[in-house]
């Protein structure tokens, strides 16, 4: 894990998605956060050590999903699968199956699997797979502003977790997309799908992979009021999933209320032309009983004493 001092800064950004405003001051204690996010030969150790069985290797209640049909109720999990051609960029339908067997042993599908990948990234895990594993191992996940505040690496209001400009003198210091989202990948950075934990420079923390490769969870529930605390200071009924109930509504599926947390950090799908999201500021909404494939985690440790863990 690597220390972080802890400090004040300006979280949020006031110049992209209006859901990252309006920018504020947040003041955060030091703390300890993994050096990379969580890896395939840790997950393994994990479920090796304590029999864990992950969300998309369970069959979703049907109660849960009013309307499914009986044949749509399987265990599995959100696979990207480029498409050929799109009709725009407003359906994620279009590039995203969710995929009978796919899970973190089998991150394309069951006839995938990880056993050249164990320095990757985990990827199918739901919030609740990311929160056993950092209690297995004696950690937590990080809120929003700790996160970010590492990201950051120390830099003030820069764009990146490295400075202003995405790839300075052509060099490529984050695994995200190149070319036309989701039709042509050109791999220029080497990766078309996940990358090693370690194939980028670390930021100025010295903490690897805070901006692409895979989204983040974090421990706060989402409110599209980017206000200090406002996911914390949600006044209203608290709904059977145990999240506020304004971090449950989606407008597209109003009849399933299931919260969602806070993503940090884009992924190797982020493009110039779509979810331009590969910066410290950038977040994004996930349902917590979600996986996908370009979805992970890493853990922090809370503590003032200047101590590795």
């Amino acid at each position: 894990m690597v220390h972080i001092p802890g400090g004040t800064f300006r979280m949020g950004s006031d110049h992209h998605y209006p859901e990252e405003a309006p920018s504020h001051h947040v003041s955060v204690d030091p703390f300890w956060i993994d050096r990379t996010p969580v890896t395939n030969r840790q997950f393994k150790e994990f479920v090796k050590a304590t029999n864990h069985v992950t969300t998309a290797q369970v069959p979703p209640d049907p109660k849960d999903y009013p309307g499914a049909l009986p044949h749509m109720i399987y265990a599995g999990s959100l696979v990207f699968v480029p498409p050929h051609q799109v009709a725009g960029l407003r359906d994620w339908s279009q590039w995203w199956t969710f995929m009978k067997g796919a899970d973190w042993r089998h991150p394309y599908g069951p006839k995938s699997s990880i056993n050249v990948s164990d320095n990757h990234p985990v990827v199918h895990v739901s919030f609740a797979d990311a929160l056993a594993y950092a209690k297995w191992a004696g950690k937590d996940l990080p809120t929003e502003a700790e996160w970010e505040f590492a990201a950051r690496g120390g830099l003030k209001d820069k764009e990146f977790a490295w400075g202003d400009v995405l790839t300075p003198g052509g060099k490529h210091l984050a695994n995200i997309w190149q070319g036309n989202f989701p039709i042509e990948n050109l791999g220029a950075d080497g990766y078309e799908r996940t990358s090693p934990v370690m194939a980028f420079p670390p930021n100025g923390y010295g903490v690897h992979d805070m901006i692409g490769n895979v989204w983040e969870w974090t421990s706060d529930w989402w409110s599209t009021k980017h206000e200090a605390d406002a996911p914390k200071a949600c006044c209203v009924p608290q709904n059977p999933r145990g999240g506020p109930e304004s971090a449950s509504l989606d407008p597209c599926q109003p009849a399933i209320r299931i919260p969602r947390k806070v993503l940090k950090g884009g992924s190797h799908l982020c493009a110039p032309n779509y979810c331009r999201r590969y910066r410290p500021a950038a977040r994004h909404a996930e349902a917590v009983d979600t996986s996908t494939s370009h979805v992970g985690f890493r853990c922090v440790v809370r503590s003032t004493v200047a101590a590795k863990p």
